[in-house]
């Protein structure tokens, strides 16, 4: 199940690995008030997550991080609402959320893909082209150890390389 998530600003990390494995993870601006985070979940139907305690209990159904690292808070938020960590793996930018598209030949070579690369995808909200490289097999397998998460390893999940 993918869930529509909002993060606060101090979990940018985890937003970016969210979005490696396919979950619609908006992200607060940095600085902006917590009334305006709050309102922006409930407009747009997400779960807020966030480690600032005054805020999560503000909002309801609000997700509150206890631990510290990428990692751990990904074991954390997966355990808390049983997330498939990667339900749609590389399908949205990690940098802004968008769902990505094939991208063409030219903006393929633009970015420089490597010739081998079998395919390349473009956001269509930024214009960054991604193509699987060692970069992907990492994260695939960063995303594979997250799936063996439950409650019990949240304190052995670490913190993100």
């Amino acid at each position: 199940m993918i869930e529509r998530l909002l993060l606060d600003e101090m979990l940018a990390g985890l937003a970016r690995l969210l979005r490696s494995g396919g979950h619609d993870a908006g992200l607060a601006e940095a600085g902006t008030p917590d009334e305006e985070v709050a309102a922006r979940a409930a407009s747009e139907g997400r779960r807020l997550v966030t480690r600032d305690r005054l805020l999560a209990a503000r909002v309801p159904g609000a997700v509150l991080l206890t631990t510290d690292g990428t990692d751990a808070q990904a074991a954390e938020l997966i355990a808390a609402l049983g997330l498939d960590p990667a339900p749609a793996p590389f399908a949205r930018c990690v940098v802004d959320n968008a769902l990505v598209r094939p991208a063409t030949e030219v903006e393929a070579e633009r970015a420089a893909a490597p010739a081998g690369a079998e395919e390349a995808f473009a956001c269509p909200a930024c214009g960054r082209v991604y193509w699987a490289g060692s970069h992907v097999r990492r994260m695939a397998a960063r995303l594979d150890r997250l799936r063996g998460y439950s409650a019990g390893a949240v304190r052995e999940a670490g913190s993100s390389p």
